[in-house]
């Protein structure tokens, strides 16, 4: 079966309004995210300080894939018009006429065609939107769920952990797991490693010694900063501390490691090359490794990073795996990955239900999740919903 056409375009971040309609039950107070601060690579600067939608590019991105038969995949990822004009001008005119099952073909091709501006950033994205719709259309072609294509599931259910400042909502819904936004880094000093002392010493009591409790530092810190405020949270008992530098330099999570040995590391969110995560592996810079299955190649790059990853005895746990069914399809194939993320920006009091992206996605009950078996990632995307999804 052939590709008879590619097209990227943008969608809307938030599908709430899309799938309720303003029916939606009420929040008993404003989310987190409504307002919180949390620390960034930014936070140096005064007037990006406070929120990051201040300063970030961003901009929800679809991709369908239709072979010659009209059987379509669906695929997402982020960054708007640059990732748009990638796929819909450069990918998809040398993809439309190739095998629509050759899945690993295409994968290659695509690095390959990026490789003269580079394959990181920017062009990953895009790269992961088009993999994504493949294997939805795959599945679909076949009858079959993705993970079924992948060879089959190594567990029947995942664990799941929260990620967000609401903790007492995340108890309420069942979660064992839970994971905070850091609000303070490198540039508030001596103050903002007391404060984030407070936070977790604060939710720690909250949640008691029997749930997992996580901290995202979201790339806000120096390895002097990261060394110091790991100190401090002992005491409490984290099951790691992620995110804590700037990507690029590899040496400083060299150094942060060679300084930590006792603490669990977990970083990867914004690497986006296989290449990168092969040199974490053999370097061992991290315990647990965290590609975002939309951003860093799609089902087939974050398969290989998996892979890479059980090989070195490391650990996956993909960034926000469990939000959507791309991330839950490939997380129960693999060994190396034992647990899943799932972001909970919705306000306490609404169901997550209301605040997932496709009406029939699974989401977490009591901390455990499955897939839906359903064929290709069960999107269930109908024409309504593909249109209302447009922006």
């Amino acid at each position: 079966m052939k590709i008879a056409r590619i097209e990227a375009f943008p969608i809307q971040s938030d599908m709430k309004g899309a799938l309720y309609k303003g029916d939606g039950t009420e929040g008993r107070r404003p989310p987190w995210t409504k307002g919180a601060e949390v620390a960034g690579p930014m936070s140096g600067y005064a007037r990006f300080k406070k929120l990051r939608s201040t300063w970030r590019y961003d901009g929800a991105v679809g991709c369908l894939v239709t072979a010659e038969d009209g059987t379509t995949g669906f695929g997402m990822t982020r960054y708007d018009l640059p990732v748009i004009h990638l796929v819909n001008d450069h990918f998809a005119p040398l993809l439309v006429g190739e095998d629509c099952m050759a899945i690993e073909r295409l994968w290659d091709m695509m690095v390959r065609m990026a490789s003269p501006y580079g394959v990181a950033g920017i062009p990953s994205y895009a790269i992961s939107a088009v993999d994504l719709a493949l294997w939805d259309l795959k599945g679909k072609l076949l009858g079959q769920p993705v993970y079924a294509l992948a060879g089959g599931p190594v567990r029947d259910d995942l664990f799941v952990y929260a990620t967000g400042n609401d903790t007492d909502w995340h108890m309420e819904l069942g979660f064992r797991g839970t994971k905070l936004a850091c609000p303070y880094g490198l540039f508030d000093g001596l103050d903002g490693l007391a404060r984030n002392e407070a936070l977790v010493a604060e939710r720690r009591e909250m949640v008691g010694p029997d749930v997992e409790l996580m901290l995202d530092c979201w790339m806000a810190f120096d390895v002097e900063f990261a060394v110091r405020l790991s100190e401090r949270l002992k005491p409490y008992g984290l099951r790691w501390i992620e995110d804590c530098l700037l990507p690029e330099n590899a040496e400083a999570h060299d150094e942060l490691r060679r300084r930590l040995p006792g603490q669990t590391l977990a970083t990867g969110e914004h690497w986006y090359a296989l290449q990168s995560f092969a040199t974490a592996c053999t370097r061992r810079m991290a315990d647990i490794l965290q590609p975002d299955i939309c951003w860093a190649g799609g089902f087939t790059g974050c398969r290989k990073i998996a892979q890479l990853a059980e090989a070195h005895g490391l650990e996956v746990c993909l960034h926000a795996g469990a939000n959507t069914p791309y991330g839950q399809h490939l997380s129960v194939t693999s060994p190396a990955i034992r647990w899943a993320e799932y972001f909970v920006g919705g306000a306490p009091g609404v169901p997550l239900e209301e605040n997932r992206v496709f009406p029939t996605m699974p989401v977490p009950v009591g901390g455990r999740i499955a897939p839906s078996d359903a064929p290709g990632f069960g999107l269930e995307m109908t024409d309504a919903l593909l249109e209302s999804m447009r922006r």
